[in-house]
């Protein structure tokens, strides 16, 4: 199963879907395009570091998603 993760202020969403099935697979991308078009950032986590995302990537087994910065 491959995750994915929604930081906000009230804390964390997790969304798990299996990466063989077409119809999770595409909720899934567009998910990824509905976040990061909100200016969230995408991040792939592997073997304990975080590496920026720019596209979806199907073969991610999770991917953080950071709110944008807010000043204040």
């Amino acid at each position: 199963m491959a995750r994915q993760i929604v930081m906000n202020a009230s804390g964390d969403t997790h969304y798990s879907f299996d990466p063989t099935d077409t119809e999770a697979l595409r909720k899934a991308e567009e998910r990824f395009r509905a976040l990061t078009g909100a200016g969230f950032t995408a991040a792939r986590r592997k073997d304990g570091q975080a590496q920026l995302v720019r596209s979806f990537d199907p073969s991610a087994d999770e991917t953080l998603f950071f709110p944008r910065l807010q000043g204040g």
